[in-house]
Protein backbone atom coordinates (compact mmCIF):
# COMPACT_ATOMS: atom_id res chain seq x y z
CA UNK A 1 0.00 0.00 0.00
CA UNK A 2 2.37 1.74 1.36
CA UNK A 3 3.99 4.56 -0.53
CA UNK A 4 1.00 4.48 -2.94
CA UNK A 5 -0.33 7.82 -2.09
CA UNK A 6 1.77 9.51 -4.81
CA UNK A 7 1.43 7.12 -7.19
CA UNK A 8 -2.09 6.71 -6.91
CA UNK A 9 -2.21 10.36 -7.72
CA UNK A 10 -0.27 9.77 -11.06
CA UNK A 11 -2.03 7.11 -11.89
CA UNK A 12 -5.80 8.84 -11.59
CA UNK A 13 -3.95 11.39 -13.77
CA UNK A 14 -2.96 8.27 -16.62
CA UNK A 15 -6.54 7.23 -16.69
CA UNK A 16 -7.95 10.59 -17.29
CA UNK A 17 -5.23 10.77 -20.43
CA UNK A 18 -7.14 7.77 -21.71
CA UNK A 19 -5.30 4.35 -20.06
CA UNK A 20 -6.61 1.01 -20.05
CA UNK A 21 -9.02 0.01 -17.53
CA UNK A 22 -7.83 -2.05 -14.24
CA UNK A 23 -8.69 -5.51 -15.42
CA UNK A 24 -6.19 -5.06 -18.58
CA UNK A 25 -3.38 -5.30 -15.56
CA UNK A 26 -2.30 -8.00 -13.84
CA UNK A 27 -4.50 -8.86 -10.75
CA UNK A 28 -2.95 -10.21 -7.60
CA UNK A 29 -4.13 -13.26 -6.32
CA UNK A 30 -4.31 -14.96 -3.25
CA UNK A 31 -2.36 -18.55 -3.38
CA UNK A 32 0.39 -17.06 -5.71
CA UNK A 33 3.95 -17.75 -4.24
CA UNK A 34 6.58 -15.24 -4.04
CA UNK A 35 10.14 -16.09 -5.56
CA UNK A 36 13.63 -15.03 -4.80
CA UNK A 37 15.31 -13.35 -6.25
CA UNK A 38 12.95 -13.14 -8.67
CA UNK A 39 10.52 -10.72 -7.31
CA UNK A 40 12.96 -8.59 -5.61
CA UNK A 41 13.35 -7.10 -9.57
CA UNK A 42 10.54 -5.30 -11.63
CA UNK A 43 7.22 -6.85 -12.40
CA UNK A 44 6.62 -4.16 -15.30
CA UNK A 45 2.70 -5.66 -16.32
CA UNK A 46 1.31 -4.65 -12.82
CA UNK A 47 -0.25 -1.30 -12.86
CA UNK A 48 2.37 0.17 -9.48
CA UNK A 49 5.26 -0.48 -7.64
CA UNK A 50 7.35 0.61 -5.10
CA UNK A 51 10.80 0.16 -3.39
CA UNK A 52 11.11 1.77 0.13
CA UNK A 53 13.95 2.07 2.32
CA UNK A 54 13.79 4.03 5.53
CA UNK A 55 16.35 4.14 8.46
CA UNK A 56 17.92 5.91 11.66
CA UNK A 57 21.41 6.77 11.02
CA UNK A 58 24.07 8.02 13.54
CA UNK A 59 26.81 10.11 13.03
CA UNK A 60 30.68 8.55 13.69
CA UNK A 61 31.02 12.50 15.35
CA UNK A 62 27.37 12.18 16.76
CA UNK A 63 23.89 13.16 16.24
CA UNK A 64 20.75 10.73 14.93
CA UNK A 65 19.43 11.17 11.52
CA UNK A 66 16.18 9.68 9.66
CA UNK A 67 16.45 8.69 6.01
CA UNK A 68 14.47 7.48 3.24
CA UNK A 69 14.66 6.60 -0.46
CA UNK A 70 11.67 5.54 -2.39
CA UNK A 71 11.28 4.49 -5.94
CA UNK A 72 8.02 4.17 -8.04
CA UNK A 73 7.47 2.40 -11.14
CA UNK A 74 3.96 2.99 -12.90
CA UNK A 75 2.57 0.95 -16.05
CA UNK A 76 0.50 3.80 -17.29
CA UNK A 77 -0.95 2.04 -20.47
CA UNK A 78 -1.13 5.07 -22.47
CA UNK A 79 1.00 4.35 -25.80
CA UNK A 80 2.09 0.80 -25.20
CA UNK A 81 1.33 0.27 -28.97
CA UNK A 82 3.70 3.73 -30.14
CA UNK A 83 6.61 2.77 -31.72
CA UNK A 84 8.92 5.42 -30.63
CA UNK A 85 11.54 4.63 -28.13
CA UNK A 86 10.00 8.45 -26.36
CA UNK A 87 6.43 6.30 -25.63
CA UNK A 88 5.81 6.64 -21.52
CA UNK A 89 5.55 2.98 -21.37
CA UNK A 90 6.93 2.60 -17.62
CA UNK A 91 7.28 6.11 -15.65
CA UNK A 92 9.61 6.52 -12.95
CA UNK A 93 9.35 8.32 -9.89
CA UNK A 94 11.65 8.65 -6.66
CA UNK A 95 11.93 10.87 -3.27
CA UNK A 96 14.42 11.06 -0.89
CA UNK A 97 14.63 12.77 2.53
CA UNK A 98 16.85 13.22 5.37
CA UNK A 99 15.40 13.92 8.90
CA UNK A 100 17.91 16.92 9.95
CA UNK A 101 16.94 17.83 13.57
CA UNK A 102 20.05 20.01 13.53
CA UNK A 103 18.42 21.80 10.30
CA UNK A 104 14.57 21.46 12.17
CA UNK A 105 12.94 20.65 9.20
CA UNK A 106 12.90 17.43 6.72
CA UNK A 107 15.18 17.81 3.54
CA UNK A 108 14.27 16.11 0.59
CA UNK A 109 14.09 16.22 -3.44
CA UNK A 110 12.35 14.06 -5.54
CA UNK A 111 12.76 12.80 -9.58
CA UNK A 112 10.87 11.65 -12.26
CA UNK A 113 11.42 10.23 -15.33
CA UNK A 114 10.24 7.96 -18.87
CA UNK A 115 12.50 4.28 -18.46
CA UNK A 116 14.53 4.23 -21.11
CA UNK A 117 17.46 5.74 -22.81
CA UNK A 118 20.27 4.57 -20.03
CA UNK A 119 18.87 7.21 -17.73
CA UNK A 120 15.89 5.31 -15.50
CA UNK A 121 15.50 1.43 -15.44
CA UNK A 122 13.97 -0.72 -13.93
CA UNK A 123 15.16 -4.19 -13.83
CA UNK A 124 14.01 -7.33 -13.80
CA UNK A 125 14.84 -10.30 -11.53
CA UNK A 126 17.10 -8.51 -9.01
CA UNK A 127 16.45 -4.78 -7.38
CA UNK A 128 18.00 -2.44 -9.80
CA UNK A 129 16.57 0.56 -9.88
CA UNK A 130 17.93 4.49 -11.36
CA UNK A 131 16.83 7.50 -12.46
CA UNK A 132 19.77 9.18 -13.49
CA UNK A 133 22.66 9.59 -10.59
CA UNK A 134 19.66 8.15 -8.15
CA UNK A 135 20.44 4.27 -7.59
CA UNK A 136 18.93 1.27 -5.48
CA UNK A 137 20.58 -1.92 -6.38
CA UNK A 138 20.82 -5.19 -4.58
CA UNK A 139 24.30 -6.78 -3.90
CA UNK A 140 25.15 -10.01 -2.99
CA UNK A 141 24.46 -9.30 0.85
CA UNK A 142 21.74 -6.74 0.77
CA UNK A 143 21.73 -3.05 -1.03
CA UNK A 144 23.73 0.13 -2.36
CA UNK A 145 22.30 3.70 -2.98
CA UNK A 146 23.20 6.46 -4.33
CA UNK A 147 21.22 9.85 -4.33
CA UNK A 148 22.55 13.22 -4.87
CA UNK A 149 19.55 15.49 -4.13
CA UNK A 150 20.20 19.54 -3.90
CA UNK A 151 20.33 19.33 0.02
CA UNK A 152 22.28 16.06 0.79
CA UNK A 153 23.90 13.04 -0.52
CA UNK A 154 23.73 9.50 0.19
CA UNK A 155 25.95 6.66 -0.09
CA UNK A 156 24.75 3.94 1.51
CA UNK A 157 25.19 0.17 2.31
CA UNK A 158 22.50 -2.13 3.66
CA UNK A 159 23.37 -5.67 4.48
CA UNK A 160 20.60 -8.27 5.26
CA UNK A 161 20.85 -9.57 8.98
CA UNK A 162 17.93 -11.59 9.09
CA UNK A 163 15.48 -13.11 5.99
CA UNK A 164 12.75 -11.55 4.29
CA UNK A 165 9.67 -10.92 5.93
CA UNK A 166 6.46 -12.32 3.48
CA UNK A 167 3.47 -9.82 4.40
CA UNK A 168 0.07 -10.75 4.84
CA UNK A 169 -0.90 -14.64 3.96
CA UNK A 170 2.62 -15.24 2.49
CA UNK A 171 3.08 -12.11 0.35
CA UNK A 172 -0.77 -11.10 -0.43
CA UNK A 173 -1.25 -8.15 1.22
CA UNK A 174 -5.11 -7.13 1.70
CA UNK A 175 -5.90 -3.59 2.14
CA UNK A 176 -9.88 -4.09 2.52
CA UNK A 177 -12.41 -6.09 2.69
CA UNK A 178 -12.45 -6.86 -1.38
CA UNK A 179 -9.87 -9.44 -1.57
CA UNK A 180 -9.10 -7.83 -5.22
CA UNK A 181 -8.07 -4.92 -3.06
CA UNK A 182 -4.55 -6.60 -2.29
CA UNK A 183 -0.85 -6.03 -3.67
CA UNK A 184 1.82 -8.46 -3.07
CA UNK A 185 4.30 -7.37 -0.43
CA UNK A 186 7.48 -8.61 1.27
CA UNK A 187 9.81 -6.51 3.95
CA UNK A 188 13.52 -7.02 4.73
CA UNK A 189 13.62 -5.43 8.04
CA UNK A 190 16.98 -5.50 10.37
CA UNK A 191 18.91 -4.17 7.50
CA UNK A 192 22.72 -2.73 9.25
CA UNK A 193 23.70 0.36 7.49
CA UNK A 194 27.14 1.87 6.92
CA UNK A 195 28.07 4.33 4.52
CA UNK A 196 28.17 8.35 4.42
CA UNK A 197 25.50 11.41 3.79
CA UNK A 198 26.97 14.76 2.94
CA UNK A 199 25.40 17.85 4.59
CA UNK A 200 26.20 21.40 4.37
CA UNK A 201 29.03 20.26 2.50
CA UNK A 202 30.22 17.70 5.16
CA UNK A 203 30.81 14.24 4.60
CA UNK A 204 29.64 12.36 7.82
CA UNK A 205 29.79 8.51 8.61
CA UNK A 206 26.91 7.18 9.29
CA UNK A 207 25.86 3.84 10.63
CA UNK A 208 22.67 2.64 11.76
CA UNK A 209 19.29 0.35 11.09
CA UNK A 210 17.00 0.58 8.14
CA UNK A 211 13.51 -1.28 6.91
CA UNK A 212 12.99 -2.27 3.38
CA UNK A 213 9.66 -2.84 1.66
CA UNK A 214 8.85 -4.02 -1.52
CA UNK A 215 5.05 -4.01 -3.10
CA UNK A 216 3.46 -4.42 -6.26
CA UNK A 217 -0.50 -4.27 -7.53
CA UNK A 218 -2.70 -3.59 -10.24
CA UNK A 219 -5.49 -2.39 -7.77
CA UNK A 220 -6.11 1.16 -5.92
CA UNK A 221 -7.89 1.15 -2.12
CA UNK A 222 -11.81 1.39 -2.45
CA UNK A 223 -13.05 4.93 -3.03
CA UNK A 224 -14.49 4.99 0.99
CA UNK A 225 -10.74 5.35 2.10
CA UNK A 226 -8.94 8.97 2.76
CA UNK A 227 -5.16 7.70 3.44
CA UNK A 228 -3.28 5.44 6.06
CA UNK A 229 -1.53 5.51 8.79
CA UNK A 230 1.26 3.04 8.76
CA UNK A 231 4.38 1.61 10.45
CA UNK A 232 7.78 -0.44 9.86
CA UNK A 233 9.38 -0.81 13.37
CA UNK A 234 12.83 -2.55 13.87
CA UNK A 235 12.89 -3.67 17.73
CA UNK A 236 15.38 -3.64 19.93
CA UNK A 237 14.72 -7.87 20.78
CA UNK A 238 15.39 -8.80 17.02
CA UNK A 239 11.58 -9.09 16.04
CA UNK A 240 10.04 -6.49 12.83
CA UNK A 241 6.30 -5.10 13.32
CA UNK A 242 4.39 -3.94 10.37
CA UNK A 243 1.14 -2.39 10.84
CA UNK A 244 -1.17 -0.17 9.26
CA UNK A 245 -4.57 1.18 9.41
CA UNK A 246 -6.67 2.46 6.00
CA UNK A 247 -8.78 5.59 7.54
CA UNK A 248 -12.38 6.05 5.94
CA UNK A 249 -13.60 9.59 4.90
CA UNK A 250 -15.19 9.90 8.29
CA UNK A 251 -12.11 9.56 10.26
CA UNK A 252 -12.79 5.80 11.61
CA UNK A 253 -11.00 2.91 10.33
CA UNK A 254 -12.02 1.75 6.98
CA UNK A 255 -9.46 -1.33 7.29
CA UNK A 256 -6.58 -2.28 9.30
CA UNK A 257 -3.68 -5.11 9.49
CA UNK A 258 0.06 -6.53 9.89
CA UNK A 259 2.53 -8.92 10.37
CA UNK A 260 4.58 -9.05 12.95
CA UNK A 261 7.74 -11.26 13.44
CA UNK A 262 8.66 -12.23 17.01
CA UNK A 263 12.45 -12.25 18.91
CA UNK A 264 12.00 -16.00 18.10
CA UNK A 265 11.28 -15.49 14.46
CA UNK A 266 7.57 -17.09 14.52
CA UNK A 267 5.65 -14.69 12.34
CA UNK A 268 1.80 -13.67 12.91
CA UNK A 269 -0.34 -12.46 10.40
CA UNK A 270 -2.60 -8.82 12.82
CA UNK A 271 -5.87 -9.13 11.60
CA UNK A 272 -7.99 -6.06 11.42
CA UNK A 273 -9.46 -6.33 14.92
CA UNK A 274 -5.76 -6.20 16.45
CA UNK A 275 -4.65 -3.33 15.18
CA UNK A 276 -5.08 0.10 16.72
CA UNK A 277 -3.85 3.60 16.17
CA UNK A 278 -4.92 6.57 18.75
CA UNK A 279 -3.26 9.67 18.28
CA UNK A 280 -1.04 10.93 21.19
CA UNK A 281 0.38 14.19 19.90
CA UNK A 282 -0.68 16.54 16.92
CA UNK A 283 1.38 18.95 15.15
CA UNK A 284 0.33 21.56 12.76
CA UNK A 285 2.80 22.27 9.60
CA UNK A 286 3.25 26.42 9.57
CA UNK A 287 3.30 25.80 5.76
CA UNK A 288 0.36 23.96 4.67
CA UNK A 289 -1.56 24.33 7.71
CA UNK A 290 -2.05 20.34 7.89
CA UNK A 291 -2.47 18.78 11.36
CA UNK A 292 -1.13 15.34 11.28
CA UNK A 293 -0.69 13.01 14.75
CA UNK A 294 2.92 12.44 14.91
CA UNK A 295 2.32 10.89 17.87
CA UNK A 296 0.63 7.33 18.37
CA UNK A 297 -0.19 4.44 20.45
CA UNK A 298 -0.20 1.64 18.17
CA UNK A 299 -1.29 -1.58 19.42
CA UNK A 300 -1.02 -4.90 17.26
CA UNK A 301 -2.15 -8.26 19.08
CA UNK A 302 -0.25 -8.58 22.36
CA UNK A 303 2.48 -5.53 21.55
CA UNK A 304 1.93 -2.10 22.94
CA UNK A 305 3.83 0.76 21.82
CA UNK A 306 4.14 4.45 22.05
CA UNK A 307 5.74 6.12 19.05
CA UNK A 308 7.73 9.30 19.43
CA UNK A 309 9.32 11.52 16.47
CA UNK A 310 12.59 12.31 16.00
CA UNK A 311 11.88 15.24 15.15
CA UNK A 312 7.87 17.10 14.53
CA UNK A 313 8.39 18.70 10.86
CA UNK A 314 8.75 16.11 8.54
CA UNK A 315 6.12 17.29 5.88
CA UNK A 316 7.31 15.85 2.90
CA UNK A 317 5.70 18.42 0.02
CA UNK A 318 5.84 16.38 -3.46
CA UNK A 319 3.04 18.90 -5.11
CA UNK A 320 5.78 19.70 -7.56
CA UNK A 321 5.74 16.09 -8.67
CA UNK A 322 3.94 13.96 -7.86
CA UNK A 323 0.74 16.52 -6.82
CA UNK A 324 0.70 15.45 -2.63
CA UNK A 325 1.82 16.20 0.91
CA UNK A 326 2.03 13.85 3.55
CA UNK A 327 4.28 13.26 6.53
CA UNK A 328 6.79 10.59 6.78
CA UNK A 329 9.13 10.40 9.58
CA UNK A 330 11.80 8.81 12.16
CA UNK A 331 9.75 7.69 15.02
CA UNK A 332 10.97 6.05 18.27
CA UNK A 333 8.83 3.15 19.45
CA UNK A 334 8.97 3.00 23.16
CA UNK A 335 7.32 0.66 26.48
CA UNK A 336 6.73 3.08 29.35
CA UNK A 337 10.21 4.56 29.69
CA UNK A 338 12.53 1.60 27.80
CA UNK A 339 12.88 2.30 24.16
CA UNK A 340 11.35 -0.46 22.44
CA UNK A 341 12.48 0.29 18.84
CA UNK A 342 13.45 2.04 15.67
CA UNK A 343 11.65 2.92 12.67
CA UNK A 344 9.37 5.26 10.53
CA UNK A 345 5.57 6.31 10.17
CA UNK A 346 3.74 7.34 7.54
CA UNK A 347 0.70 9.54 7.63
CA UNK A 348 -1.11 10.55 4.22
CA UNK A 349 -4.32 12.11 3.37
CA UNK A 350 -4.08 14.33 5.95
CA UNK A 351 -3.44 17.26 3.58
CA UNK A 352 -6.56 16.06 1.17
CA UNK A 353 -8.51 13.00 1.22
CA UNK A 354 -6.91 10.57 -1.26
CA UNK A 355 -9.36 10.26 -4.30
CA UNK A 356 -8.96 6.65 -5.12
Amino acid sequence: MRRACVLMTVVLGMLSLGALPVDDYPQVRRGASLKFPRDHGSHPQFRVEWWYITGWLRAKEGGEFGMQITFFRNRPRVAEDVASRFAPRQLLFAHAALSDPGAGRLLHDQRAARAGFGLAEAGEGRTDVAIDDWSLRQTDSGYATEVAAREFQFALRFEAKQPVLLEGERGFSRKGPNPAQASFSYSWPHLEVGGSIVLKGRRLEVSGVAWLDHEWSSEALSEQAAGWDWIGVNLEDGGALMAFRVRAKDGGTFWSGGTWRGADGRVRVLQPSEVRFTPLKRWRSPRTQTEYPVSMRVEAGRLSLELEPLMEDQELDARAGTGTVYWEGAVRARQGEKTAGLGYLELTGYWKPIAF
